[in-house]
């Protein structure tokens, strides 16, 4: 399996989009609604399976381009897990974002090892939640 890294939507469609990376989410967005939200955002990085041209992983960032930057999604498909996509996508990321002054993301507690072992440390934050617009908001 080559796994390629791309940090543009170029050539990306819905095709490409086809894997569950919402698995287990309630309400998931649909792949169009998905595809919207990769193209909004300040940064991407894919990571692509060569023999099926499919995006396996992805990892995105908000950022005011300034001072800070959010990382809301990094995903990788449950079949590719384990392989050190998640730890290459997060790494790329903090390379294009290593001028910022703060990144931050919230995860749950099972996944603080992971992100403490790319250097980021535990801090305490607040969060609002509306599950029911958890497929993406009806205004998008």
């Amino acid at each position: 399996m080559d796994i390629t890294f791309r940090e543009s939507l170029e050539g990306i469609g819905i095709d490409q989009l086809s894997g569950d990376f919402f698995e287990g989410w309630p309400n998931p967005p649909s792949t169009p609604t998905f595809l919207k939200l990769l193209e909004q955002s300040y940064a991407v990085e894919l990571a692509i399976d060569e023999e099926t041209g499919n995006v396996v992983g992805f990892i995105q960032a908000i950022s005011d381009g300034v001072l800070s930057a959010y990382i809301p999604l990094l995903e990788v498909l449950p079949e590719y897990q384990g392989k050190g996509i998640g730890t290459d996508l997060i790494k790329r990321m903090f390379n294009r974002l290593g001028d910022l002054y703060m990144i931050d993301l919230l995860c749950d507690n099972e996944l603080q090892e992971f992100y403490e072992k790319q250097g980021m440390q535990k801090a305490s934050g607040m969060v609002i939640r509306h599950y029911q617009n958890q497929a993406g908001a009806v205004n998008s």
